[in-house]
């Protein structure tokens, strides 16, 4: 449809018709007999005879279904105009992959890109137009239940992993391969004081800019079409009716004109926030804001006409709303084909196929995190495995939010491991949770089979089958409802009944690997002092018994790196990296001990650092080069190390650059990452690393709020983790 169609269009809805294309709710508000389902409208206090007058759908999947809603949809509009379907697709469509942090550990935007395209594939031929996804929070506090939906701690990382899934979920808009990304939650959303979920987060305009805004910038330069605004304040104000972040920043100073959407129930949330006394002042507010779409309230529904009729605001904020909203209809093709890609037939050839799934066991072994391995892994398929802890035969592999995940699809792990091993028995059904009632803590208000149970007999089969094994395998961990969103933990250790289990297999005297499942960092102290092996392999997805299988067994060697430091205990918590420079650090102050920057009962240090990860080779670095000391801002430097493969088995490093601000005119990181390359090493070979250092790559929100570098001395560092000392020393002039 041409633009002058567009605004025609426009010009002749009616104001019901307006505020209907703004307005989302649930597919459970609507049946294929094109019937109303009163029990939600009656639940959300809207309109019903407003209800076919929704401009999108949230979470209706299939597409035969899909097809049969619009084709209703349809015959009730006068002005026939499609609706939108939008889905909750964070880490695959239903073939699932590992939960976005894990992606994160990859460190390869490449293969993270990949599975955005399956998953825009899978979903197009369902029917979905719009996927709520790439989350791009950052994230630094491990007891936020949604660090499982990011991609870690790092800015560089998750700004490159920002640009490669909208770009894999968007590709060339084909209507049979491609969906819409929503870039979320714009913006801090990662930052909740104490790891609460909904809970207020503080940061100042320059933390704001310089560490959490560029990768929501990130997916908006790489032409997402929309963006979801967060459920928390900044500087006072909840986003969702934040003039200055929707208008100022993203609306004016970056150029984005495409539609806005509140999260869930977010436009009515206002008034338990304080800022709007009643609902119509909640609608004002966001509408005022840039708002376009209200997700799942009445609250644009029973109250913008109201406000537009007694002049409170201007029929033209509501004409602009809809003129975006029809806008991604028609770069979508919604007006020529209402059902864009929904194919049955598409449907069952790709959804699931194998040519996916073995894409999906690919980036299980890759994003699998080998922590600690006293010359234990690989196993060989000869020896005698036991396969214990209540992940041993679970299916429920796959995070919260797989919430189209088919069970009966999942590989085990025991099902991946006898795949491939000669001998290998399982003791099933051990207890996941300390206490049944901590289920009830999750919100669903039921106990699950399998879970719990009688802990002696459970621990008892364990031990008899370990007893006649030559290597024992623990898998362990969160269930996945402990992390996800409504997900914080003040505790983020594995339930003690488990660690029991991992103590009574370790007395055996076997060499004990431990496989931990989880969606956060937790701290591992115990699991480390009762394993031989850890392997962190997060909720790997539909093939994670197969891609754990792959690692555990030497078929792949392990390449992952942590995108998020595991702390040593919750009482670090929010630990990073990247953390600002003190004047009293605690291995350089020149005060006594006491009055340094330090905790008096545990280590300053976190268990295992960001970016850390072992493999089954050995890897040396020489000193890192320089081709100059000094660069202006229109030169470079190269820096370079030569990296060895010190053993005999081929492996992949992920060589990591780091540089510091030594001084500027603000307080500086201790340490930032500016550049990854991997690199394949055979046995005994080695290869020179190279990297080139821009000006860019200085640069920071300095003393004025300008993003500029500054003169000055700065660091290099070029190593193996963000623990690396291996630097030379550079200078920018002016």
């Amino acid at each position: 449809m041409k633009q002058e169609q567009l605004d025609e269009l426009l010009e002749n809805l009616t104001l019901d018709e307006k505020i209907g294309q703004l307005v989302q709710l649930n597919g459970n508000f609507f049946d294929s007999n094109e019937k109303v389902a009163t029990g939600p409208v009656q639940k959300i206090g809207i309109d019903k005879d407003k209800i076919h007058l929704t401009g999108s759908i949230l979470n209706t999947l299939g597409a035969k279904e899909l097809k049969t809603l619009q084709n209703a949809y349809l015959e009730k509009s006068e002005k026939k105009i499609p609706m939108l379907f939008m889905a909750d697709i964070i880490n695959g469509f239903k073939t699932i992959f590992p939960i976005p942090l894990g992606l994160g550990c990859s460190f390869d935007a490449d293969l993270v890109k990949k599975t955005a395209q399956i998953a825009a594939k899978e979903a197009a031929v369902s029917g979905i137009h719009i996927t709520f996804s790439p989350m791009v929070d950052m994230v630094r506090d491990a007891r936020w239940g949604r660090v499982m939906e990011s991609y870690g701690e790092d800015n560089f990382l998750n700004c490159e992993y920002a640009k490669a899934m909208v770009e894999g979920y968007q590709g060339n808009n084909d209507p049979h391969s491609t969906i819409a990304s929503c870039v979320k939650h714009f913006a801090g959303y990662g930052a909740p004081l104490a790891g609460k979920e909904y809970n207020t987060v503080e940061l100042g305009e320059r933390s704001l800019r310089e560490a959490y805004l560029p990768a929501y910038k990130a997916a908006i330069d790489a032409g997402c079409h929309l963006v979801m605004t967060s459920f928390n304040t900044i500087d006072g104000i909840p986003v969702t009716a934040n003039k200055w972040i929707l208008k100022d920043v993203l609306r004016d100073e970056w150029g984005f004109d495409e539609v806005v959407i509140s999260d869930h129930s977010a436009v009515k949330e206002l008034v338990p926030h304080g800022i709007a006394a009643h609902y119509e002042e909640a609608a004002k507010l966001a509408i005022e804001a840039g708002c376009d779409i209200d997700m799942m309230t009445a609250t644009y529904s029973n109250h913008l006409k109201d406000l537009v009729e007694s002049g409170q605001i201007d029929i033209q904020l509501i004409n602009e709303s809809v003129k975006r909203v029809l806008k991604l209809k028609n770069d979508l093709g919604l007006f020529e084909n209402p059902y864009r890609g929904a194919n049955e037939l598409e449907e069952q050839q790709y959804v699931m196929c194998d040519e996916f799934r073995k894409v999906a066991r690919e980036v299980v072994s890759k994003t699998c995190v080998l922590l600690k391995n006293d010359s234990v892994l690989p196993i060989n398929q000869n020896q005698r495995v036991a396969v214990v802890g209540p992940y041993a035969s679970n299916k429920n592999l796959s995070g919260m939010w797989s919430i189209n995940v088919d069970p009966d699809k999942v590989v085990t792990i025991y099902d991946g491991l006898k795949k491939q091993g000669k001998h290998v028995k399982c003791a099933e059904g051990y207890p996941m949770m300390d206490d049944d009632s901590l289920f009830e803590s999750f919100g669903y208000g039921k106990k699950e089979t399998n879970l719990t149970g009688n802990k002696d007999d459970r621990i008892q089969e364990a031990i008899d089958i370990a007893k006649e094994s030559d290597v024992v395998i623990v898998a362990i961990g969160e269930h996945s409802h402990q992390s996800g969103e409504g997900g914080a933990r003040g505790d983020i250790t594995i339930p003690k009944v488990q660690i029991e289990l991992l103590k009574a297999i370790k007395k055996l005297g076997k060499p004990v690997v431990t496989l931990v499942f989880n969606g956060r960092p937790l701290a591992l102290k115990e699991v480390a002092e009762n394993s031989d092996a850890i392997l962190q392999c997060w909720f790997p997805g539909t093939e994670g018994g197969d891609g754990i299988a792959d690692l555990v067994y030497g078929k792949v060697n392990p390449s992952a790196r942590l995108s998020m430091t595991f702390p040593y205990s919750v009482g670090q918590c929010p630990i990073y990296y990247n953390h600002m420079s003190t004047g009293r650090p605690a291995l350089e102050s020149t005060h006594s001990k006491r009055f340094t920057s330090r905790y008096i009962d545990i280590p300053n240090d976190p268990y295992y650092c960001f970016g850390y990860g072992l493999s089954y080779s050995e890897f040396e670095y020489s000193e890192v080069t320089l081709n100059k000391t000094t660069m202006t801002k229109d030169s470079t430097i190269t820096a370079s190390v030569t990296v060895k493969n010190t053993s005999d088995i081929s492996g992949e490093e992920v060589v990591q650059l780091y540089i510091r601000d030594i001084a500027g005119s603000v307080v500086r990181p201790v340490k930032e990452l500016k550049g990854i390359q991997r690199v394949c090493l055979a046995p005994h070979t080695s290869q020179t690393v190279t990297f080139e250092i821009k000006e860019e790559m200085l640069r920071f929100i300095t003393k004025d709020m300008s993003f500029a570098s500054e003169p000055g001395e700065f660091h290099i560092f070029i190593g193996h983790d963000s623990n690396t000392q291996n630097k030379q020393i550079f200078t920018l002039e002016s």
